[in-house]
């Protein structure tokens, strides 16, 4: 029976486990038991103050209560044009290149001379300050060498988080962001011995249906199959007894 019940690699895990616990009681083994019997890794959501059975639990039935991602929709806008055809007027950088049209800036003349003066490719000094010299064109031909096509600002769909706001490319985006920052891992001792937090309610039935006093009593009776864990169940059958 040990071995349905109590597979050979929990046995080693519960030996070391109760060696290294002393005062380990029946209760707490078998909640250490269950926790490697059904892979429970139980992570506490603070924000809704809700513990779950997993990372992936929580994922799954947040997801399904849309209290994870909503859909959200953006517009992506490229580049301001800086020239275009109905510029007259072009103001160009003649370190760099950058130009600046007359139409596309309320106040065109400062901005060629804010670049200038920032430009890295500006070598030249005077009075020790860079120069702020610059070339205009209202040459047609000039100007029309400088215009783009300018693609149409498009529509995305995107997917922002409910926990903070922020926008991600994906849902998966949004959901490894939730996994890296906002759970916090317990062990299921800690979950039993705490009392600040609510159990999800799945994971609190299966909880409890675990802690029926058949299934404890099943897994003592497959524990005294072995000599090395008598010593533990004396001393637990002892204890009740007394109480």
């Amino acid at each position: 029976m040990t071995s349905a019940l109590v597979p050979t690699k929990i046995q080693e895990n519960l030996k070391k486990f109760l060696q290294d616990n002393k005062k380990c009681d029946l209760l707490t083994a078998y909640l250490f038991f269950l926790e490697r019997k059904h892979k429970i890794q139980p992570v506490l959501f603070p924000q809704s103050k809700l513990i779950y059975q997993s990372a992936e639990s929580a994922v799954e039935i947040l997801e399904k209560e849309g209290k994870l991602w909503h859909e959200a929709t953006i517009r992506i806008s490229f580049s301001q044009e800086a020239v275009n055809e109905r510029t007259r007027r072009v103001y160009i950088c003649p370190f760099c290149g950058w130009v600046q049209g007359d139409n596309t800036h309320p106040t065109p003349q400062d901005a060629i001379y804010d670049h200038v003066g920032r430009c890295p490719e500006n070598k030249e000094l005077v009075g020790g300050l860079k120069a702020k010299r610059f070339f205009i064109s209202e040459d047609p031909e000039v100007i029309k060498n400088y215009i783009k096509e300018r693609k149409a600002p498009i529509t995305k769909t995107v997917y922002s988080s409910v926990v903070t706001g922020k926008l991600f490319n994906s849902r998966q985006g949004v959901v490894e962001d939730f996994l890296r920052h906002y759970l916090k891992p317990m062990t299921l001792l800690e979950v039993q011995g705490q009392n600040r937090f609510e159990m999800e309610e799945s994971f609190l039935a299966f909880i409890q249906g675990q802690l029926e006093e058949e299934k404890i009593a099943a897994f003592v009776e497959a524990l005294a199959e072995h000599e090395e864990f008598m010593p533990y169940l004396s001393k637990w059958v002892d204890l009740e007894e007394e109480e």
